[in-house]
């Protein structure tokens, strides 16, 4: 759960590429633009070259222009996470902000000073992170798988009876953002609703700025309901944490909780279900292997990560990284995905261990603000009930097209899905058995 409190554009690299000039960030390499087609079919292709020419620490460059470095080596990611007084997650920091115009398509993503805890640090991040990881940790796992087999069940019920399914649109979309909608207290007919806000959220079209609005108008009325009676839920409990806090504060937070683990949870549901899917060593899972489950979700963490590249961390002050020459106010983003594919740290890593359940990747980032461990477990609780669940309902499932018409997000920052079409034999839903 690592996608900030505003949710990624859904097409943020289709631009076409900025001419590729030379970097004025210190040093003299090119500039590599974070953009095309490589992005979305073969990563770890695209990362490799960079590595060849550049080193763990590529400089890059974002739609108009903006430069910034892409650290791609996994200890020169490791040392920035770790060094919070160096590297800072502070985006006031940030040297281009007199270069950055309002409809920027990666605001939305780099954000602005916010008192979230997505968006502050230090200190303040802290208090932030003690009042949510606090009311997240309090999340009794078992109700929650029980919650998460009721749902997901709901949506198979939805489609079993059609012989056919998009199981990204019909099943590892909706389930995330219904779960968390009921985690934070909102009545199951307002879960939909939620979708359908992060979905336009998501889409980072014309419509993305009045979604943003009507996001914070649910947060704000659920605040309130919660404030008069109180409950079990997450926001009860933020509400009696120990501490003062905004409505501003409080609202924030709770898009950051819901947006940051929608998208990658669903992104990692439809990932592991094109590998089981795709994959022969996976199938296994597909006729009841519940611990193929869990290793194919652990191949995606290290393979195919939803997050892909984070933004980010900003220099506190001049100083050197991989003999780069790194500016006071630089932005560096986090190449997640490409650190898991490190030959510096794989060739100690057999791919039978990478499978086995080594937890050494970074997909959930590292360091102070990482993806709290709390919201990771419920992401994993979140995208292993529901696949499980979808196995168990429709254990014949197969891909209905070509593997080469899979379409991946035209993303270089997210990876998961646009489609995942099957086909099944239909089955009648769970009201209609005796």
């Amino acid at each position: 759960m690592t996608t900030p409190a505003s949710a990624v554009p859904e097409h943020p690299s289709d631009f076409s590429p900025p001419v590729v000039g030379r970097c004025p960030m210190g040093g003299d390499a090119s500039r590599v633009p974070l953009s095309g087609p490589g992005f979305h079919t073969e990563p770890h292709n695209v990362y490799r070259a960079m590595r060849a020419e550049h080193g763990p620490v590529v400089p890059v460059e974002l739609p108009g222009g903006v430069p910034a470095w892409l650290v791609i080596g996994y200890r020169e990611l490791h040392q920035i996470t770790s060094d919070g007084e160096l590297f800072p997650r502070d985006v006031g920091l940030w040297n281009q902000w007199g270069k950055i115009p309002e409809d920027w398509p990666l605001l939305p993503m780099v954000g602005r000073p916010m008192p979230s805890i997505y968006f502050t640090a230090g200190a303040e991040h802290r208090r932030h992170a003690a009042m949510v990881g606090r009311a997240l940790e309090e999340v009794e796992h078992f109700e929650l798988r029980r919650q998460c087999e009721e749902l997901a069940d709901r949506l198979v019920d939805g489609f079993c009876h059609r012989g056919t399914a998009d199981l990204i649109a019909d099943f590892a979309v909706p389930l995330p953002v219904l779960v968390l909608a009921r985690l934070l207290g909102f009545p199951d007919e307002e879960g939909p609703l939620i979708a359908e806000v992060l979905r336009d959220l998501a889409d980072g079209g014309p419509g993305a700025q009045e979604a943003h609005l009507r996001f914070g108008e649910h947060m704000g009325r659920l605040l309130a309901a919660r404030r008069a009676a109180p409950g079990t839920d997450v926001t009860s409990r933020m509400l009696a944490h120990a501490g003062e806090f905004t409505d501003e504060e409080y609202v924030l937070d709770l898009m950051a909780i819901t947006a940051a683990g929608h998208l990658t949870t669903a992104d990692w549901i439809g990932n592991s279900l094109r590998l089981m899917l795709t994959d022969d060593q996976f199938a296994v899972a597909l006729t009841g292997g519940r611990h193929s489950v869990a290793e194919a979700m652990n191949e995606v963490l290290w393979e195919e990560a939803p997050t892909q590249i984070l933004a980010g961390r900003w220099a506190a002050r001049d100083t050197r990284l991989a003999d780069r020459n790194i500016r006071a106010g630089d932005m560096l983003l986090l190449g997640l995905g490409a650190a898991n594919s490190d030959p510096h740290i794989r060739q100690h890593l057999t791919v039978a261990q990478g499978r086995s359940g080594n937890s050494a990747h970074l997909a959930f980032s590292h360091g102070e603000y990482r993806c709290p461990f709390p919201a990771q477990e419920i992401a994993e609780i979140i995208a292993r009930t529901g696949i499980e669940v979808l196995l168990d309902r429709l254990p014949d499932l197969e891909l209905a097209v070509p593997v080469p018409e899979l379409v991946r997000r035209q993303s270089a920052f997210l990876r998961g899905m646009t489609a995942l079409p099957v086909s099944f034999a239909p089955v009648r839903p769970t009201g209609d058995l005796p």
